[in-house]
C-alpha cells in the first residue's frame, strides 16, 4: 500500500506532463514545444485531454510499482546472497541500484500492456488528425478491444523489448541516483533519519537520472505502441534507424522537457510517500 500511495500520488501530478510527452515523441512536428503543445490540445480536446489514459496510467503505475518495490526488497536479498553477505547488512549504492535494475524487470510484465493502452489513449487525437486511423475509440475498454480483435491478448506486449531495454538499465539509473543523493545529503548520519525536503530532492533526481539515460528507447516504444494501432509497426532496431534516418537524433529527444518537469515532481512524491508510508507500517509492526 505504501507504493500504492506514491504511486497514485505520481500520476495525479504527472499525467498532462506525461500526455504531452507521448503526444511530442510520436508526432514531433506537430509540435513545436511543452506550451504549443499544451496550447493546442486544451484548444482542440479541451482539459480533458491532459488526463486521456489517466485510468490505465493509475493502474500501470499502482501494478508497476507494487511489484517494483515488493520485488526490490526480495532482489536486495538476491544480492546480498551473491556477494555472500547476511541478511541483516546495508547494500551499498550500486548493489541497491542492481537490485532495483533486476526487479524492474518483473515489473515490465504488468507494465507493457497497461502502457501501451495508455499511449494510445494519449496519442489517439493524433493518428486521427494525420489521417493514419479513421476513428479513434475514445475509452480504455474499446482499446482494449480492439487490441484484442486485431492481434490478439500477445498484441499487449507489443513494444515489450523496448520496456525491457527502458526499465532495466532506467531502474539501475533510478535507485542508484536515488540512493547516491540520500548519502550525499545524509553525509555520515544515517539515512533513515533524513527529512520530508531532502527525500523529495532525492526521489527527484533518482527520476531525473531514470529519464536521461533511457529517454530515446522510450521515444521508440511510443512510436511502436501508438503507431502499431495503424498496422504493422517495425521492431525496436527498425523504428530507431528509421528515426534517426528520417528525422535526426534530436526528434528522440522530443517531449523531454515535460518529462524532466514530471520526473522530478512524480519521482520526489512518489519516494516521499513511499518513504513515510514504510516508516509508518515499521512503527505499527514493532509495536504488535
Amino acid at each position: 500500500s505504501a507504493a500504492c500511495l506514491g504511486g497514485t500520488a505520481c500520476v495525479v501530478t504527472g499525467q498532462p506532463f506525461d500526455t504531452a510527452k507521448v503526444k511530442m515523441q510520436t508526432f514531433p512536428n506537430m509540435y513545436k514545444g511543452l506550451v504549443d503543445c499544451f496550447v493546442k490540445t486544451y484548444k482542440q480536446v479541451g482539459f480533458r485531454g491532459f488526463y486521456k489514459g489517466t485510468t490505465p496510467a493509475l493502474l500501470a503505475n499502482i501494478a508497476e510499482n507494487s511489484v517494483l518495490f515488493m520485488c526490490y526488497g526480495f532482489c536486495q536479498q538476491i544480492v546480498r546472497r551473491i556477494v555472500g553477505v547476511d541478511r541483516k547488512t546495508k547494500l551499498s549504492d550500486l548493489q541497491n541500484a542492481a537490485a532495483g535494475s533486476f526487479a524492474s524487470a518483473f515489473a515490465t510484465l504488468v507494465l507493457c500492456p497497461t502502457e501501451l493502452v495508455k499511449c494510445r489513449l494519449q496519442a489517439m487525437h493524433e493518428m486521427q488528425l494525420s489521417g493514419k486511423i479513421i476513428q479513434g475509440h475514445n475509452t480504455v475498454w474499446s482499446v482494449v478491444k480492439g487490441v484484442i480483435q486485431k492481434d490478439g491478448p500477445l498484441g499487449f506486449y507489443r513494444g515489450l523489448s523496448s520496456t525491457l531495454l527502458r526499465e532495466v538499465p532506467g531502474y539501475f539509473f533510478f535507485f542508484g541516483g536515488y540512493e547516491l543523493s540520500r548519502t550525499f545529503f545524509a553525509s555520515g548520519r544515517s539515512k533513515d533519519d533524513l527529512g520530508p525536503i531532502p527525500l523529495l530532492l532525492s526521489g527527484g533526481f533518482g527520476g531525473s537520472c531514470l529519464w536521461i539515460a533511457v529517454y530515446p528507447v522510450d521515444c521508440v516504444k511510443s512510436r511502436i505502441q501508438v503507431l502499431s494501432m495503424a498496422g504493422k509497426q517495425a521492431g525496436f532496431m527498425g523504428t530507431f534507424v528509421t528515426v534517426v534516418r528520417t528525422e535526426g537524433v534530436l526528434a528522440l529527444y522530443s517531449g523531454l522537457t515535460p518529462t524532466m518537469i514530471r520526473a522530478f515532481l512524480a519521482n520526489g512524491a512518489l519516494f516521499l510517500a513511499y518513504e513515510y508510508s514504510r516508516k509508518l507500517m515499521m512503527k505499527q509492526i514493532d509495536s504488535y
